[in-house]
């Protein structure tokens, strides 16, 4: 009842006229970067964190989880009328609504995918009402050597998950752990990595490093390719509603899909793919139309679908009640969050409950206002498909050193972010993951300070790490995590060898 009640609370910030514009701007601004591919919700809300850096912090987040929903929305409408993806969690759905389209049926493909959004994005807010209280009381518990546990599990997770190479990946998050280490030391006032240059003092901007990473390191691997070419566009035809008998065929897949969505996203090395993947073959085996599967299935549509959006649900739980992001858009997100000198975290829903209420309670506010948004106007949505890259790359390019230098009015700032945006072409090229640099930048120092002090609890006695049976069991869900990929890997090349 207490999370009813402080819900409600939230709800009360939520319907505010400012925090709704904010909730608008958001589900819109999602919406479109979800349906131009190669455009995620993670460059986005990376674009937009030094702009909204001198902004209302709870109307600034609440924009930036409208993002987020925003663009597991608008994904789907590329996948299905062009086969492209706006985001890789709607790959699945292009495999059934793209076949959909071409049938006469690009409609009620559209629509399922946008209802069943709805409802999972419902249910799964609900589910991070009501178990969130339940995690933050068992955070609560936590000493220093748990916590350093728990960012050592959030390393290894996100370095072997982000990526086909766990190698690439934990090189990654060894590069932003390095970037952590710059500045200041906190505890011996010594200064560390600067190299001389004053403005290295104060540690690396998370904002810089994200924008350079995800949209100047992007815009270059685009103009690299010399891709310029659209792709044939399906236009919709006949009714856009969906029949008696599609209504029969959804509703289950958009409830297992919740169900398989929002508890894989909330786990550490879980993600949109994963849950999206199982829906599919999940609806695959159970379907009474087998036939229909690989020629425009409409549970094949509308369970990933629900899956994708719960899973958004999900992976601002351990976010929130943690500070540990489970993908590329939370560890964005996060970053948010320290822009404004909040961090994630227990402590958050005892010291800024409106805030945490009331972000959650947006979240109710957006899928009213994407299901809204997303039927009537996806004429509007197809029209964005037409805007040449150049032109879209440019204007990103142009954005993303604008507010840099808005937020940080300095030339070493202006270069870092060069520096970034070539290191993040780099990596694209080369194929290295770009979150788990963020995630080491943002949880480096905090895993710093919090081994620090455990060690300094202990008189300097490292076996303080493991006598605690949380930090045991973290540690040892990190070491399986750690040598599972390439245990797999191992093994499949044996039976390849075998074959």
């Amino acid at each position: 009842m207490d999370a009813l009640a402080s819900l409600g609370q939230g709800f009360l910030v939520a319907l505010e006229p400012t925090k709704l514009l904010y909730a608008l701007i958001g589900v819109f601004l999602g919406t479109a970067v979800g349906v131009l591919p190669g455009i995620g919700p993670a460059m986005t809300v990376a674009l937009l964190l030094p702009v909204t850096f001198k902004l209302d912090p709870t109307g600034s987040l609440i924009m930036f989880a409208g993002i987020y929903y925003g663009g597991m929305y608008g994904g789907s409408t590329t996948a299905i009328l062009i086969n492209t993806p706006g985001e890789s969690a709607s790959m699945i759905t292009a495999l059934e609504g793209n076949r959909m389209a071409r049938a006469g049926r690009g409609g009620p493909a559209l629509a399922t995918a946008a209802i069943g959004s709805f409802v999972a994005g419902c249910i799964a807010t609900i589910a991070l009402a009501l178990f969130s209280p339940s995690l933050v009381e068992l955070a609560v518990k936590f000493g220093p050597e748990d916590y350093f546990a728990l960012m050592v599990l959030a390393f290894v997770t996100v370095s072997a998950t982000f990526g086909d190479s766990p190698l690439r990946g934990l090189t990654s998050l060894f590069l932003g752990l390095v970037l952590g280490l710059i500045g200041i030391d906190t505890l011996t006032g010594q200064a560390r990595l600067s190299f001389g240059v004053p403005e290295l003092l104060d540690g690396v901007e998370v904002t810089t490093l994200a924008v350079g990473l995800f949209a100047v390191g992007e815009a270059m691997f685009v103009a690299s390719r010399h891709r310029f070419g659209g792709d044939d566009i399906i236009p919709v035809r006949g009714s856009i509603w969906m029949t008696r008998e599609d209504w029969r065929r959804s509703w289950k897949p958009w409830l297992r899909g919740t169900a398989l969505g929002f508890p894989i996203g909330a786990l550490p090395a879980g993600g949109a793919e994963i849950p999206t993947f199982l829906s599919y073959t999940i609806e695959k085996r159970l379907t009474k139309h087998p036939e229909e599967f690989g020629k425009g299935a409409i549970e094949g549509v509308a369970g990933p679908e629900a899956a994708n959006n719960a899973s958004a649900a999900g992976t601002l739980m351990p976010l929130l009640t943690l500070g540990l992001p489970t993908s590329a858009t939370a560890a964005i997100l996060l970053a948010g969050f320290q822009q404004y000198g909040l961090n994630p975290g227990p402590l958050l829903f005892a010291e800024r409950p409106d805030l945490v209420w009331g972000l959650i309670a947006s979240l109710f506010v957006a899928n009213v206002m994407l299901v809204v948004l997303n039927l009537p106007l996806v004429g509007l949505w197809v029209r964005l498909l037409a805007i040449p890259q150049p032109w879209l790359y440019a204007g990103i390019l142009v954005f993303a050193a604008m507010g840099t230098i808005a937020a940080n009015p300095s030339p070493v700032e202006l270069v870092m972010l060069l520096a970034f945006g070539a290191l993040g072409f780099l990596m694209r090229r080369y194929d290295y993951p770009i979150a788990p640099v963020i995630v080491g930048l943002i949880l480096g120092p905090l895993a710093e300070a919090q081994l620090r002090r455990a060690l300094s609890i202990s008189l300097g006695d490292p076996l303080i790490l493991i006598q605690s049976p949380i930090a045991a069991g973290l540690l040892l869900l990190a070491l399986i995590a750690l040598i599972a990929p390439f245990a797999l890997r191992g093994l499949s090349r044996f039976r390849g060898s075998e074959d």
